[in-house]
């Protein structure tokens, strides 16, 4: 039985959506050579001739988040380097402050290895006091495993706006998780932030 955290962090489903037939980068770079749309299709997952980076077969992740980062115009960006040790827990323990009113988006690098990564999604939970106040559930995009060309992919998320007034500052705290098509998860962490008059 899920836990109620589990459900809130449920992607969205797609009534009659089916995930396609898997197939390897070799097998969608051999097909149909001579459609032109399809070709600018694998284009655009990132399907080339350039050389795959070189991967430890020990590693079966095929989504390697490598950082996150919250973008304000005007502002140096707090970005969180996920390869040092302990980066996940200190997101919770350690919020940061944003301005009520502000705008701003998140954007997270990530490498993809093994096999194309398929509608890969952002899902968010808001809590205040133990009270839900938002989903938020941002696709990302299907991309091929990365090349020596393209060693990393770096994704923008839409813009969003801190809530503003005396009633919306204080202590949230968040849940999030990266997930694919095939529900697979690729990182899940908790983290928590402060809606201040100003920025600290």
């Amino acid at each position: 039985m899920a836990s109620a955290a589990d459900e809130d962090l449920a992607a969205s489903k797609t009534d009659g959506f089916k995930v396609g037939e898997k197939k390897t980068v070799e097998e969608y770079a051999k097909l149909d050579q001579n459609d032109e749309s399809l070709n600018r299709w694998k284009a655009s997952l990132g399907i080339s001739n350039s050389p795959a980076l070189p991967v430890d077969p020990k590693d079966t992740r095929r989504c390697v988040i490598h950082s996150l980062a919250l973008e304000v115009a005007g502002r140096p960006d707090i970005t969180i380097d996920l390869s040092v040790p302990g980066a996940l827990e200190s997101l919770k323990t350690k919020p940061f402050a944003i301005k009520e009113g502000a705008k701003f988006r998140m954007k997270a690098t990530f490498k993809v290895q093994h096999e194309v990564l398929s509608g890969l999604k952002y899902i968010q939970v808001v809590k205040r006091k133990g009270i839900k106040v938002s989903k938020d559930e941002e696709m990302l995009g299907s991309y091929a495993p990365n090349t020596q060309e393209k060693p990393i992919y770096e994704k923008k998320f839409a813009e969003d706006e801190a809530p503003s007034g005396m009633i919306a500052r204080g202590h949230y705290e968040a849940a999030s998780r990266f997930v694919d098509d095939d529900d697979k998860e690729h990182l899940r962490f908790d983290w928590s932030f402060d809606i201040a008059k100003d920025w600290k």
